[in-house]
């Protein structure tokens, strides 16, 4: 199994922020911004079924939740590519991707179809297509995908 590499760790904890922080230190569950509601999300872009309107974590909290998110989701890439030739850099940029839109969407994916088939120049065409949300483009998914689009391209 490939793992994340520092570069995929960067890139997740740039687009997601570890947001909410309060007075205390502490980081408080929050709505999603697409939907304005579900699913919550805490730290470094945390959903799941014990994240809740409420929840509060501490910094170590949000960090190892990290590392086991993105885990799961590089478990699940390794899986979904099944062999793929994947470069290190083509890896990380579809971690992230699985961990902002989730792992379904990859799987479901033209640009899954077009990597699988070695074609790495339109599959990079294709992350600039995923920017929305609750159907309204969003600037942070536009800047997101561009990034995911040139690590993935990157040599």
């Amino acid at each position: 199994m490939m793992t994340p590499s520092p570069a995929c760790i960067a890139l997740v904890q740039e687009f997601e922020g570890c947001a909410r922080q309060q007075p205390d230190g502490s980081f408080a569950a929050y709505p999603d911004p697409g939907t304005g509601g579900a699913p919550w999300t805490i730290g470094w872009g945390t959903t799941g079924p014990d994240v809740t309107p409420g929840t509060i974590w501490t910094q170590a909290q949000c960090d190892a939740r990290l590392d086991q998110d993105v885990t799961a989701f590089a478990q699940q890439v390794t899986t979904t590519l099944g062999g793929a030739a994947t470069s290190q850099n083509q890896f990380d940029a579809l971690v992230d991707f699985a961990y902002n839109l989730g792992i379904r969407n990859l799987q479901t994916s033209t640009l899954l179809k077009l990597h699988k088939a070695g074609n790495y120049p339109a599959a990079a065409a294709e992350f600039p297509k995923w920017n929305m949300a609750a159907g309204k483009v969003l600037p942070g998914l536009v800047r997101r995908r561009a990034a995911e689009q040139a690590l993935y391209s990157k040599p």
